[in-house]
């Protein structure tokens, strides 16, 4: 017999927070007198007699021709929010079309079947999808024919949009414009979207057609500010859910600590297995979801080998199975002959998979939104249901389980885009103006055509455009959406080249100039689509990465060498004990080396150098400035740690007699010095010793070359509160924004020539340019400083853990009590 409650009853109370939320009778209205006849009897014979709160308010809105925000919970019939107005118009006016934009392909399979559904008999209302898996010969009646457009993004962008004369009956009848799970279009991708959505406006104007927008989004903090950014046009946010819904159970549980002095706990992946056995065991369906593909199949091979169901009911299901094998899954969820599944975010859109009992969430899947998306995966009406998400030992995730009010409370996340980013703004004005030449005077969105026109002289000037009269025309021979990448704003890339023994060499995937080189670095682990991949090479002058496939226990992470310079400051404020500004950065940036670390645990398992160029980035952040008064203030309570070593009045004699000594050649790799002189580095760290006399016995000194030295420094680094600080920010920073902590860069300089030498804390967008996500935290730096307080208090490690401040070193010495200090004391709050 199945039981949810003997099932939320075995997880340890001490590791976990428990939400219940009661079953919810649905709010119900009758049907709109608007709704055609026909329309309202397929409803019924599909024992739809009334629709909820949030349905009938969405086709009131979208009827009287207002574009509409829709936000409501998983499994709450959004569907039907945007399929009746559409259909409904259509029954009244045959001519009229619409367009419809997923995210996914698959959630367009599943999108085309339901609406389908809804199409009276006899009516010749018709849909069609036109992605990149349309067979050439269905494409030409799909767009002559369908009523109803399905697509993505990018195929608007590079199949639909650009050869618009052949679609010209969407274009003059384009009345509807439906987008799906809004959510998804943020930062990079986000601004391009903006862009794109800016020429179909453009393109549907030019056939004299204005069409009305329909959007839905999971639970974000802006959906309407996201939706008008999106659109650029006002809409109406409707976020009361009508739906009903039966009891859950919502727990965070954190696998237990293993080792306190070291903060580290058990594996998110064998909790998460573990608790997916005893949702078997109790009989109830469950879905497992996890980042990646090798994860999938790794879990998919120890439920299958733990022997509790037959191994054909537990399934895997991530990109890279056939669309068959999909909807042959798809079907036993439905009908209940698979007992588990185990996904990645895949599965988390609104694909029809029935109501399973228990979904399981193997570490923080990066933002509430998505976490929320993949627990609503789990309920029925009727009965109750659980969602449990194991929260791994990163920052975010231990911040999360002593914050649950941000899952149960309002969601605290932006969608972020900057659509007039220069590169990316640039790039689909040119995509545009291949589509319809410019007319002077022509605004582009809301870019004024000042703006415009100063780029359009720029591209005649680079010979691609010409300008006769009031109009610009495109003249060069290239195919310029065909070479704008949605999900990048860099305009140069690497091919990303797999090369096997026993077939030719093939491009996978390519990857911006700037990433290049800390993520395809010679040596690193690269993950494409769940694989990963080792790299060969990295081939600069033929922008080309060498890939082969391989299956390791571990990943990579770079070792580097900042700098910054300012480039012109636009705010700045005094906080008090702090100053913060916003403004213009150049990055310039070394990969001098890296890491590998072990897969769950981070264990570090060895080290490797790296010799490339430096890249430079030119982008926005905003900065901690700590003035002098501060400083002192650390320095008497003993809580600075970030001065230089006083290594004592005759150091460099010192390094000379020790160079000498080990005959001027690196001791760890044997490289001779040539050039710059090698370094001495102290064996037992400085600051461990007593004084500079105990730390510098010749027996504590050794000479290594630089890069051995970089290995051995990052090796026995002496944790302070700068850096600890920086840590914390950067794993935190997402939570806010919705985005990937890559997206961002940190770093702190104890003289820093953004604050005239004084000691800052620096946060800028890792996106040539910037794409708004610095500027935000300006204007919460405060509320993001309080959450890396209580974050690193609440940590239960003893000297600092990759959960709070960063791993201790070897040497046991830790910046975590230095942090809470500084932290403290920037928020002026007593200990």
């Amino acid at each position: 017999m199945r039981s949810i409650e003997t099932f939320v009853r075995r997880l340890n109370k001490q590791n976990a927070h428990f939400h219940f939320m009661a079953a919810r009778d649905a709010e119900w209205r009758n049907f709109p007198e608007a709704l055609d006849p026909r329309l309202k009897s397929t409803l019924e014979r599909r024992g739809i007699r009334r629709l909820y709160s949030h349905q009938r308010e969405a086709f009131d809105s979208v009827h009287r021709g207002m574009s509409t925000v829709v936000v409501t919970g998983v499994a709450s019939g959004k569907t039907l929010c945007y399929n009746l107005p559409v259909l409904n118009a259509m029954l009244r006016d045959r001519d009229a079309r619409a367009l419809y934009l997923f995210p996914a392909k698959a959630l367009a399979q599943d999108q085309k079947k339901q609406f389908e559904e809804l199409i009276p008999t006899g009516t010749d209302t018709s849909i069609g999808i036109y992605d990149g898996d349309t067979p050439k010969d269905h494409r030409k009646p799909i767009r002559e024919n369908a009523s109803v457009i399905l697509t993505n993004p990018d195929m608007l962008h590079t199949g639909i949009l650009p050869h618009h004369t052949r679609w010209q009956s969407l274009f003059r009848n384009l009345r509807y414009v439906v987008i799906d799970e809004v959510h998804s279009y943020r930062g990079i991708f986000g601004s391009h979207v903006v862009n794109v959505l800016r020429r179909l406006k453009r393109i549907a104007r030019f056939y004299g057609s204005k069409p009305v927008f329909i959007l839905t989004s999971a639970t974000i903090s802006n959906p309407e500010e996201h939706a008008v950014n999106l659109i650029e046009e006002p809409v109406r946010s409707i976020t009361e859910d009508g739906a009903g819904r039966g009891a859950k159970y919502f727990i965070l549980y954190n696998p237990p600590v293993v080792n306190k002095q070291l903060g580290i706990r058990r594996s998110s992946m064998q909790e998460t297995i573990r608790l997916t056995k005893d949702a078997l065991k109790e009989g109830l369906q469950s879905i497992v979801f996890t980042i990646s593909r090798k994860s999938v199949e790794l879990i998919l091979r120890y439920m299958r080998d733990a022997g509790i169901v037959a191994p054909e009911r537990i399934r895997g299901y991530r990109s890279g199975y056939l669309p068959k094998q999909r909807r042959e899954i798809e079907v036993a969820l439905q009908n209940g002959s698979i007992r588990t599944v185990i996904a990645t975010s895949a599965l988390e859109a609104g694909i029809d998979i029935g109501h399973l009992d228990v979904a399981l969430i193997n570490a923080y899947p990066g933002s509430i939104a998505s976490t929320w998306q993949q627990a609503g995966r789990a309920g029925r009406r009727d009965r109750a249901s659980a969602a449990v998400l194991v929260l791994a030992a990163r920052p975010i995730d231990q911040f999360l389980s002593t914050h649950p009010e941000y899952f149960f409370g309002r969601s605290p996340e932006n969608c972020l885009v900057n659509p007039n980013h220069l590169f990316i703004l640039f790039q689909h004005i040119q995509c545009a103006a291949f589509e319809l030449p410019f007319r002077s005077g022509e605004n582009f969105g809301s870019v004024p055509h000042d703006e415009v026109s100063e780029i359009l002289q720029i591209q005649q000037e680079q010979g691609v455009l010409h300008q006769s009269g009031e109009k610009w025309f495109w003249m060069d021979e290239r195919y310029p959406s065909e070479a704008v990448s949605l999900r990048s704003t860099s305009p140069q890339t690497f091919a990303l080249q797999l090369d096997t023994e026993d077939a030719p060499s093939r491009a996978i995937g390519k990857v911006d100039y700037n990433s290049a080189f800390w993520m395809t670095h010679p040596q690193a682990v690269y993950f494409h689509e769940g694989q990963s991949y080792l790299v060969e090479s990295l081939d600069i002058d033929n922008a080309v990465v060498h890939l082969k496939a391989c299956e390791t226990d571990y990943y990579t992470d770079v070792m580097s060498e900042t700098e910054v310079q300012p480039k012109g400051t636009d705010l700045e404020d005094d906080a008090g004990q702090y100053l913060i500004y916003y403004g213009n950065l150049q990055v310039t940036r070394r990969v001098t080396g890296f890491r590998r670390l072990k897969f769950q645990t981070n264990e570090i398992l060895g080290y490797g150098e790296v010799d490339l160029p430096p890249t430079d980035l030119h982008t926005c952040g905003f900065w901690i400035g700590l003035p002098d008064e501060t400083v002192d203030h650390f320095r008497e309570i003993g809580v600075w740690g970030s001065d230089p070593n006083q290594y004592g009045p005759n150091w460099e004699e010192i390094k000379q007699t020790i160079r000498a000594r080990d005959e001027f050649k690196c001791r760890h790799c044997g490289r001779e010095e040539s050039g710059r002189a090698h370094d001495v580095h102290h064996i037992i760290p400085f600051r461990a010793c007593a004084n500079p006399d105990i730390a510098n016995l010749p027996e504590n000194l050794v000479t290594l070359c630089p890069s051995c030295h970089r290995i051995a420094e990052f090796n026995v680094y002496m944790q302070s509160g700068m850096t600890g600080l920086t840590h914390v920010l950067r794993h935190l920073a997402p939570l806010y924004l919705m985005c990937d902590y890559t997206d961002l860069g940190v770093l702190s300089q104890v003289r820093s020539p953004l604050t005239s030498g004084k000691p800052a804390i620096i946060v800028y967008d890792a996106a040539g340019g910037g794409i708004g996500l610095s500027r935000k935290l300006y204007d919460m730096h405060r509320e993001l400083l309080a959450s890396a307080l209580d974050l690193i208090e609440h940590c239960e490690c003893d000297e600092g853990c990759p959960s709070c401040v960063g791993p201790a070193p070897l040497d046991g010495s830790s910046g975590k009590q230095e942090t809470i200090e500084i932290l403290r004391y920037l928020l002026k709050m007593d200990g």
